[in-house]
């Protein structure tokens, strides 16, 4: 845009992006000045099950832009969930946020519920603590938990940070169980309650800015 000749200082068009800025004032972009940054919000989202975590879908699948509520300002969605799986999606936006909360280094826990078949023990799920590798990749410490079991089916708990590509399914899949139903009812301190499926609901500055002095 420098190059082009459509950024300028004061009224003069830069010529060379070596420019130092304490600010954006003066600057302006084909005449107009540039907005300050907004500052960064945090919405919580309950995805439905059958729609991507994408904004556009090629094969013409529902998207969870389909599925918000009409009001939100732009809005990019904190890492992703597989299509049939359901629960809490943070959105915000703030590109460097949505960077620290999907971060491994971060550190922030991911907790599920998962609906599977088979047969699978406390202690198989307690092993999962020490980490996993799988057809090659190597899957971090999950806390798992067996919730109850109706006969074969079984709904088990499990918290993780790292937030790998199907992690909780090929996990469970790796142990013998079929996935029927997959939620994800907590990201941090952040969990789905008083949320039903599309609804969002806002965090508050507030929390926000605490929850931000804790990430790593």
């Amino acid at each position: 845009m420098i190059a082009d000749g459509r950024i300028a200082l004061d009224g003069d068009v830069l010529t060379t992006p070596a420019t130092l800025l304490d600010n954006l004032r003066g600057v302006t972009v084909d005449g107009k000045p540039v907005a300050p940054p907004e500052a960064a919000r945090l919405w919580r989202f309950y995805k439905p099950a059958g729609c991507l975590t994408a904004a556009f879908d090629p094969k013409g699948r529902p998207t969870i832009y389909d599925r918000l509520p009409p009001g939100l300002p732009r809005v990019m969605p904190v890492g992703r969930l597989d299509f049939m799986t359901e629960g809490l999606l943070l959105l915000t936006n703030d590109g460097e946020l949505k960077r620290k909360l999907e971060l491994p280094s971060s550190a922030v826990v991911r907790r599920y519920r998962a609906r599977a078949f088979g047969d699978v023990s406390q202690a198989q799920l307690e092993e999962l603590s020490e980490g996993i590798e799988i057809d090659g990749i190597r899957y971090g410490s999950i806390d798992a938990n067996l919730e109850r079991r109706t006969g074969r089916n079984c709904w088990i708990e499990l918290a993780l940070t790292e937030g790998k590509n199907r992690e909780v399914r090929n996990v469970l899949a790796h142990l013998g169980m079929q996935v029927s139903r997959l939620i994800r009812t907590s990201y941090g301190p952040f969990s789905m309650e008083e949320l039903d499926p599309g609804q969002v609901g806002e965090v508050q500055r507030e929390e926000l800015f605490r929850f931000r002095q804790t990430l790593k």
